[in-house]
């Protein structure tokens, strides 16, 4: 039991860091070539109209990507649509924002906690953070004796040692996880979480 905490705080402390990278990495890279392409833009104004379309065009783009990739990452902190929409739509949203093609199948009420819907979600996002816009994903959550049984596939091989964190946080809420993942074919992950009623 103290192994598996110590493993949820290390799990959860490179969740962070992961953040804190994708952050510096992509939306702060983002943010600093639009200042100073707005710079260049202001002494372009005037002496090369054309150039300046061009520069602005370009910023654009960075503006685009830099909202794309904080929509990702806030899909790792928080998903709205878990609580307002329901675990379907959140599924369906994760893998339309990923520009997955994905099969989503959900045959439960409502009346699970919100732990174990995040679980699953988290999962899914998992799993789709490998895809391309070439490969299907599938989810399938579904009531299966007092505990909802979900399975996620998807085609490129994924890191077992980042699902496997994942194994802690189900485990901590007294469920199983089963993951498969081979180079060329692809990644499986099946498990089942105790069905918690909420009030």
């Amino acid at each position: 039991m103290r192994a598996s905490r110590a493993r949820l705080v290390q799990s959860a402390d490179a969740d962070r860091e992961r953040i804190e990278r994708d952050l510096h990495e992509g939306v702060q890279q983002h943010l600093v070539a639009l200042a100073v392409n707005l710079q260049l833009a202001r002494t372009l104004a005037e002496s090369d109209p054309a150039a300046t379309r061009a520069l602005l065009e370009e910023m654009e783009r960075d503006v685009q990507e830099a909202l794309d990739e904080t929509a990702q990452l806030a899909q790792w902190i928080h998903a709205p649509l878990l609580e307002a929409g329901g675990l379907a739509s959140a599924l369906r949203s994760a893998a339309l924002n990923a520009g997955v093609p994905a099969s989503v199948e959900v045959t439960v009420g409502s009346d699970y906690s919100p732990e174990v819907a995040r679980t699953i979600y988290l999962c899914w996002l998992e799993t789709l953070e490998h895809e391309s816009g070439q490969s299907r994903a599938t989810v399938t959550v579904r009531e299966e004796e007092e505990a909802l049984a979900f399975e996620i596939a998807g085609n490129p091989a994924c890191s077992v040692a980042k699902l496997g964190g994942l194994g802690d946080r189900v485990e901590a809420l007294g469920g199983r996880l089963n993951i498969q993942s081979e180079p060329g074919r692809g990644t499986h992950v099946s498990g089942s979480l105790p069905l918690s009623r909420n009030a």
